[in-house]
């Protein structure tokens, strides 16, 4: 299921960061993310922030595992998406 937007803002910065960060690392396979420097890698979660709110990436909760992850919009299925 989606959590939405604004029940995401209402978490704890700290765990909304710490989302944005292990979603960020999952996109970099061959490690290339340890050359980024400490603005780069700002600039990559304010980006990531802004396409949360945008409804780009969203944040899917599987209730058969009981994670939670950062996804793109377009690889969800809709019936994940709360009415």
């Amino acid at each position: 299921m989606i959590v939405p937007y604004e029940a995401l803002i209402t978490l704890p910065s700290d765990t909304v960061s710490q989302l944005i960060k292990e979603y960020l690392l999952s996109q970099f396979e061959d490690g290339s993310f340890a050359d980024l420097d400490s603005s780069q890698f700002d600039a990559a979660i304010s980006a990531c922030k802004q396409k949360l709110k945008q409804g780009e990436l969203v944040v899917e909760y599987s209730e058969d595992d009981e994670s939670i992850a950062i996804r793109q919009r377009e690889h969800i299925q809709p019936t994940a998406f709360w009415e």
